[in-house]
């Protein structure tokens, strides 16, 4: 059954698709900025252009040597005083028709004696300036004007030209510039809209490629582009997919290794569950209930571990706390203190007497609650675990390292892997994930972590390396 838009829903759709932005809109208003850029500047080239003219004139310079030539054959004053006046007021005709100057221009004619023969009526009562050959400014009617004088045998003309103000320059040259950029202009946008909606073209192909996939195909694009442009783009999609498979893989191996792993005790507790409940001799219910506790313990051990593990993995930027990380880790490595005694260990702390800097407190305390922990567990009896930490400047060092019965050298790849625990200690109880919360916790706080040499040319020792955030401020 369809369903008819309502007129408000039509509306809005509209509405968004007309204020959506676009790469076409943007492409067409850039051209409109570029075209308001390039009417500016052509209009202070020509402003600056006008002002070096202005201050020689030679358009005015020649026309009033040309004026002042013709008139010179000329002697009978009635003539001359026709000839100006007609002159004149075609001159100012068509300066007026074509709009670019203002004002009028005003003529004075002098006889070989000085005498004013013809001036134009709003001369009448100004007296200029001599200024053979030279432009001279003054005021006629309050409006500042430029004289300019050319004398031949007979007559001595003077050309009276109004200045432009820089308004009436800009207003006009700006109109006659508008023209051509208008005529210009649906050509050049018609061109960069073609243009836009073409590149567009191929990037529209590789997003209805992504679109028509499977939610759960993680698999390349295998989309070929023949644009050097969009190859980048389909190369980091790509890259991005196979990032994404990857933690989808290594998310569905950890449910199922964390799913048999927590089988165990599951199955312990059911069996002593059942033990319990149908026993009737003393002993043998302490067995069960000894067995059902440590059950219990290992897959309380293990959630913890999973839970830890799980928001270590979500790659949320810690929280730096400024605190004491000498004192931190004496607190930390307190209550470890009697399990070390059990097995007759040695627990050893070499550190500052105080350490400021701003770290990750919780991530920090993983690592060394792990690292002392396995070394504690996995460590020989009567031996040594040694805890070291370093302020290197740009770096903080933890080193933890004891004298038990290391790692094999077949397996020191393996070490920081989820779940494993090696074949010397499957008689001890662990989860498999300490190591790799390690890992994982000095990634999250951008630094690393490393298996090292143990202590007297046996066992085995770990460094972690983190970044001093007060040295890098500085």
């Amino acid at each position: 059954m369809t369903q008819a838009l309502s007129p408000p829903s039509m509306l809005g759709g509209l509405r968004e698709r007309v204020t959506e932005p676009t790469l076409q809109r943007r492409g067409v208003a850039s051209v409109l900025v570029a075209f308001l850029v390039i009417w500016a500047v052509l209009l202070g080239y020509l402003y600056v252009q006008a002002q070096r003219i202005e201050t020689s004139a030679p358009g005015l310079n020649r026309f009033s040597e040309d004026f002042s030539e013709s008139l010179a054959p000329i002697s009978d004053i009635g003539q001359v005083q026709a000839v100006m006046a007609a002159t004149s007021q075609w001159l100012n005709a068509r300066r007026q028709a074509e709009g670019r100057f203002p004002g009028v221009r005003l003529f004075e004619l002098l006889d070989n004696q000085g005498r004013r023969v013809w001036a134009s009526p709003a001369l009448r009562d100004t007296v200029l300036p001599d200024a053979p050959r030279t432009l001279v400014a003054v005021e006629v009617g309050g409006v500042a004007h430029n004289v300019y004088e050319a004398r031949s045998k007979r007559w001595t003309l003077r050309v009276v030209e109004p200045l432009r103000t820089d308004a009436a320059f800009l207003a006009y040259n700006g109109r006659s510039l508008l023209p051509y950029l208008v005529l210009a202009l649906p050509i050049v946008l018609g061109a960069v809209w073609l243009s836009v909606r073409n590149g567009l073209t191929p990037l529209q192909q590789v997003a209805r490629t992504i679109a028509q996939r499977a939610p759960d195909d993680l698999t390349p694009l295998a989309v070929h582009v023949r644009h050097r442009e969009l190859k980048p783009l389909v190369k980091a999609i790509d890259h991005l997919l196979a990032r994404l498979k990857q933690k989808v893989d290594r998310e569905r191996f950890f449910v199922q290794d964390a799913a048999h792993e927590i089988r165990t005790p599951m199955a312990v507790i059911t069996a002593q569950a059942h033990v319990l409940a149908r026993a009737t001799d003393a002993q043998v219910r302490e067995e069960g209930l000894q067995h059902l506790n440590h059950a219990v313990v290992r897959a309380s051990h293990l959630a913890q571990q999973l839970l830890l593990l799980a928001s270590l993995d979500e790659g949320q930027r810690p929280v730096l706390q400024r605190s004491d990380v000498a004192q931190a880790l004496r607190q930390w490595l307190a209550p470890m203190a009697h399990a070390a005694m059990v097995r007759g260990i040695e627990l050893e702390l070499e550190a500052p007497d105080a350490l400021m800097a701003p770290v990750d407190l919780p991530g920090l305390g993983s690592i060394v609650g792990n690292l002392v922990d396995n070394a504690i567990r996995y460590g020989r009896t009567n031996g040594r675990v040694v805890v070291h930490l370093l302020d290197e400047g740009e770096r903080l060092t933890l080193l933890v390292r004891d004298d038990g019965p290391g790692i094999p050298a077949a397996e020191q790849a393996r070490v920081f892997e989820r779940f494993w625990r090696g074949n010397n200690h499957i008689d001890v109880a662990g989860s498999g994930l300490g190591l790799s919360i390690v890992q994982q916790a000095a990634r999250g706080m951008g630094g690393t972590a490393a298996l090292i040499g143990g202590l007297d040319d046996r066992g085995v020792g770990f460094l972690v390396s983190v970044p001093n955030a007060d040295f890098r401020a500085a």
